[in-house]
Order: structure tokens, then C-alpha cells, then sequence
């Protein structure tokens, strides 16, 4: 699946994930309206008036970017209905021909780790069938617990061809409290790095490994060291834009051959209509408003992109 991702973002020419992370607070009027009138004011309701968003949103913007990343939070609080709509997220998003990257964080040990692989990558066997559940290309894990909690989730990715993204040095404010804290000398997230780097030996695509990391936009100096720590692994980086990340501060995520990254923006893009710069598209066309945001972020990232 890395191999596949790196041949869209070469076609596109645009290390670009979209995060689709919608709250309602985000959904125009008009489609809420719509949502409540056939499903009632309610769970079902507001999930919805989120998959009509969504669908808007995929549709404006699925011939720009390779992939599309849902955080799975943002449905898990509708409750099931919130998950209906996740999976018909993820299932419409792949009929576009867009890769999904299911932000998850799932982490623990053992058969829980397997099973939370088997339910996300992977495929269960109940009589002489194979079914699969949510069926994402790539999750992205927490790696607290250790290879326990990793290994599980490598050797579904091995029979799946698909992947990880490994939380390694993440975004907010507070990651330092644990990532940056010093061992022998060394912050936790160099050898969180160490680790992934190995992890992802066991699981080689052409140039970059399936396992990749999560390295946050919003520290630029740890990014460029995390990439010579870790130079076959496929770094998603998010916290550009809405959360301080800068377009040139994001080159030493590059490799020298433009690739190694992928860029993450959420609701820079999905809210975008809600910004002043985009605020003339106005609600009915907030999905155009979104489309425009992916072109001027491409345009953004180019010089970060070619100039390496």
C-alpha cells in the first residue's frame, strides 16, 4: 500500500492527506436542515447531515490529493450512528479512489492488539468466508506498550499489504510532558524513532517501509533529526496550518528524492468556508471553498516539496 500511496502523490504532485474530522458546528444550514427533516432531530440526524458534509467534501476534492485521513473520534460520539457514517466515509472515499488512512491510535498487547489489527486492516474468517470490518489502508498506532503492541499490528500489515503510522513525536502543546523527556542522555522520541525504523524493516515496500511515523508539523528541528533517524520510513505530518505548522519549515521531512511525507490538513480544509480568505464562497458552496484550500495548500507546499 506505501507503494501505491507514493505513485498517487507522485501523479497529483501533492504529498497532501485531507482529515476528515467534522463537527457539526462545521456542517452548512442546508444540510442540516436536510438531515433532520428525513431522519428526525437526532443521533441518526446529526450522523446524517455529517456523511452529506463529508460526501460534498470527497466529491470537491478526491481528483486533488491521494488520501483522506477520518479521525475516528469525531464518529465515535455519535455512538453507532457516528460509526455507520465512518465506515460509509471510508467506504465512498475508496470508491474514489482515494487511500485511507484511519486516524485510530488504537494500542495495547497480545490478541487485543491482533484483534484491533484483524478489525481495522485485516479480515475475519466465520465459516468458509473471510469478512473484513472497517478495512482502512493504513491506522495510525500508539507505540506506549512497546513491540508487545506494535508486532501484532506488522504481521496484519504483512498479510494485507497495508499500514502504519506510528506515533513518534506528535503536534500539541504538551507532547514534551513524555516525548521529549531525556533517557541516557536522549529524548524518548529519538529512540521511539530507533524503534520504528527497525519495525519497519520487517515490512519493506520498493523505497519506503509500510510502517510509518507521526511527526508534528509544529517542530520543524526535531523533524529534520527524526528523518535521518528514520530515513526508509514515510512520515505524516500533521499540525500544518490551523495549528501553527508552516510550509517551509516542513523540507528536512522531505527526502532528497521529494518523497518521505505526507502533509496533513484538517479543518483548514474542511472548514475552510468558515475562514475569511474563503468566506465569499459562502455556505452553500462549501465544499468549492474546500477545493480552492487544497490548491492554494499544494501551491504552498511546493517550494518545501521541490526545492530540497
Amino acid at each position: 500500500m506505501i507503494n501505491k500511496l507514493i505513485k498517487r502523490i507522485e501523479e497529483l504532485e501533492a504529498p497532501i492527506v485531507v482529515g476528515l474530522d467534522p463537527m457539526l458546528s462545521y456542517v452548512p444550514k442546508h444540510l442540516m436542515d436536510r438531515a433532520y427533516q428525513d431522519k428526525g432531530e437526532n443521533l441518526e440526524g446529526a450522523t446524517e447531515a455529517i456523511w452529506l458534509y463529508n460526501k460534498g467534501i470527497i466529491d470537491a476534492i478526491y481528483d486533488l490529493v491521494p488520501a483522506v485521513k477520518p479521525q475516528v473520534a469525531m464518529y465515535e460520539q455519535f455512538g453507532i450512528e457516528g460509526m455507520k457514517v465512518y465506515m460509509k466515509t471510508l467506504e465512498y472515499a475508496k470508491m474514489k479512489g482515494l487511500i485511507v488512512i484511519g486516524d485510530v491510535k488504537r494500542g495495547d498487547i497480545g490478541s487485543t492488539s491482533t484483534a484491533y489489527a484483524t478489525g481495522h486492516l485485516g479480515k475475519v474468517t466465520i465459516g468458509d468466508k473471510d469478512y473484513r470490518g472497517f478495512d482502512e489502508d493504513f491506522i495510525t498506532v500508539n507505540p506506549y506498550l512497546g513491540s508487545d503492541g506494535i508486532l501484532p499490528f506488522v504481521d496484519v500489515c504483512k498479510q494485507e499489504n497495508k499500514g502504519l503510522f506510528i506515533l513518534v513525536k506528535t503536534s500539541n502543546p504538551s507532547s514534551g510532558e513524555f516525548q521529549d523527556q531525556l533517557i541516557n542522555g536522549r529524548p524518548l522520541y529519538e529512540l521511539v524513532g530507533e524503534k520504528v525504523a527497525q519495525w519497519g524493516e520487517l515490512c519493506m515496500g520498493s523505497q519506503y517501509s509500510y510502517i510509518g511515523a507521526v511527526v508534528g508539523a509544529t517542530y520543524p528541528e526535531i523533524g529534520k533529526e527524526l528523518r535521518k533517524i528514520m530515513p526508509n520510513t514515510f512520515i505524516l505530518v500533521p499540525g500544518y496550518g490551523a495549528q501553527g505548522g508552516k510550509a517551509e519549515d516542513l523540507k528536512h521531512y522531505f527526502n532528497k528524492d521529494g518523497l518521505g511525507a505526507i502533509v496533513n490538513s484538517s479543518r483548514g480544509i474542511i472548514a475552510a468556508y468558515k475562514q475569511a480568505k474563503y468566506e465569499s464562497y459562502g455556505e452553500a458552496a462549501y465544499a468549492d471553498a474546500s477545493r480552492q484550500a487544497v490548491l492554494d495548500m499544494k501551491e504552498d507546499l511546493k517550494n518545501a516539496w521541490q526545492h530540497l
